[in-house]
């Protein structure tokens, strides 16, 4: 039987894996949260994975904070970079299969058209770097390096937007989101299903992939799609960006091209508008 590790178990994709996994018992999943995985200790991760042993990795933790990555950049490096290259290294010698997440955030949001896996890449802050160096790190070691870049994730699980818009528009009533950025969101459930699809298909094609749903939005278009699926009565303006600075500089473009995943995996790609409607049932649910 394949084992599959999946590592930061704990947060949104990670979390949407454990639930999916019920459905693959021809696999054994190892899940290991931060506690049992820490990516800070890069020195012992190859410990840890020659305790484990697995077939294939999922790297689903990340340093995710974007703002803080400005003022701890070693430290999100280590996380992002330098622990991934470490994975890389370790899957190519013991011939295992790597799927990193990487994202969106590796590109400078100048494009006037959706971003292809070529694309050129330019991050504009502290977080979107070490992301690439990530990237680049698991392919030098290991070519064979399945990477996902995705945008925007929400989920049931963690903090996410979706969660803190549902939170803020039942506490205030009014509300002002940013409408100058543009992409498209990824209902973590979607990629993990895509992640599980690579996995269990017959074909292993290493190289950078993308991932997000299908549609076109700002986060301002975004906010008013939960309000009018979640029912609720708050009054939702947009504003540009530079009237809610942050320490981070974000993309102000960073629509994905999803044609290469779905081409060479045969991935389903779910319109943004079902998968916020089915995320939002569950979570009004627990409500």
């Amino acid at each position: 039987m394949k084992k599959v590790l999946v590592t930061g178990s704990s947060g949104q994709l990670g979390s949407e894996i454990k639930v999916l996994s019920d459905g693959f018992s021809n696999f054994e999943f190892v899940f290991a949260n931060r506690l049992q995985l820490s990516l800070e200790n890069v020195e012992k991760i190859a410990d840890f994975l020659d305790a484990t042993q697995p077939d294939y990795i999922v790297n689903c933790a990340a340093y995710t904070a974007v703002d803080k990555a400005e003022s701890e950049p070693e430290l999100a490096d280590l996380v992002n970079n330098k622990s991934v290259g470490e994975m890389a290294k370790w899957s190519s010698k013991n011939n295992a299969k790597l799927i990193h997440v990487s994202t969106d955030y590796v590109f400078d949001g100048t494009s006037a058209a959706a971003l292809k896996e070529d694309g050129v890449t330019n991050p504009q802050n502290e977080y979107g770097k070490t992301k690439l160096r990530g990237e680049q790190a698991a392919l030098k070691a290991n070519p064979a390096t399945i990477i996902i870049r995705t945008s925007w994730v929400y989920s049931e699980f963690g903090n996410n937007f979706v969660k803190t818009m549902m939170r803020l528009m039942t506490e205030r009533d009014s509300l002002n989101v940013v409408d100058d950025q543009i992409g498209s969101p990824t209902y973590a459930k979607d990629l993990a299903e895509a992640i599980l699809t690579i996995i269990t298909g017959r074909k292993w094609r290493g190289g950078i992939y993308n991932f997000s749903n299908e549609g076109e939005i700002s986060w301002f278009d975004f906010a008013i799609a939960i309000k009018e699926v979640a029912g609720l009565n708050c009054e939702v303006s947009g504003i540009p960006s530079l009237q809610f600075p942050t320490p981070a500089k974000r993309p102000a473009y960073s629509l994905l091209d999803k044609s290469k995943i779905k081409a060479t995996f045969d991935v389903k790609v779910p319109a943004y508008e079902v998968s916020l409607r089915e995320c939002l049932d569950k979570l009004i649910t627990k409500i």
